[in-house]
């Protein structure tokens, strides 16, 4: 079961208050923005814990057909070494996923061009997520433009050991391990700003930038 709460993610927990399928993805309030910080800032001292099951190695792609992605033929890990890699676990309805598609798209804009890699993995929990048109259409609708491999049947998810939505993974060039967070991420938030400088530490400086 799928639970939410105002620090910015949603869990996949038994442990969850049960709620019906219409209102797990709700928006909850905004909430002021010191509550947001320190919320943001406990997330992100919190966030190792929370991605502890996350494979040292960046896993296989689980899904090598075609028709599993969006925006890109199907990817191998092993094309992917020598470039930083970093992956989204998301869900085209949970409203936190959502809250984070600004800081996902700055990242693609200010980094793509310097070699990180972006893959979305849509992992569903609602019934209309199940439904690859949807995902495909949403992926549109979003303007998300990085490729997106659809994970019907949670096996990448697995792979992962992952239990939240939003879920950031970021592996280095020789796709290792080198931080998660977990829950929404927002430009000027400590732990999300610190995860970008991570980043972006390993990426090589594009032209015309400094250090």
């Amino acid at each position: 079961m799928q639970g939410s709460d105002a620090s910015g993610l949603c869990r996949d927990d038994a442990r969850s208050v049960r709620m019906d399928a219409a209102t797990r993805h709700r928006a909850w309030p905004r909430v002021p923005t010191p509550v947001r910080a320190l919320a943001a800032a406990m997330l992100f001292i919190l966030a190792p814990t929370a991605g502890a099951d996350a494979p040292r190695e960046l896993p296989t792609f689980t899904h090598p057909a075609a028709s599993d992605w969006i925006n890109s033929a199907p990817l191998t890990t092993a094309e992917l070494i020598g470039h930083p890699v970093l992956v989204e676990v998301w869900a085209f309805e949970c409203s936190n996923c959502l809250a984070s598609l600004p800081w996902m798209q700055r990242i693609e804009g200010a980094y793509q061009r310097r070699g990180l890699v972006i893959v979305g993995v849509h992992t569903p929990e609602l019934p209309e997520e199940h439904d690859r048109s949807q995902v495909a259409a949403a992926v549109r609708r979003l303007d998300i433009r990085y490729p997106v491999m659809v994970d019907m049947d949670y096996s990448y998810w697995k792979a992962l050991g992952n239990r939240y939505w939003p879920a950031f993974y970021l592996y280095d060039a020789a796709g290792r391990l080198l931080a998660t967070r977990i829950g929404e991420l927002h430009a000027g938030e400590a732990g999300a700003d610190a995860f970008e400088r991570l980043l972006a530490s390993r990426l090589p400086i594009a032209a015309g930038e400094q250090q």
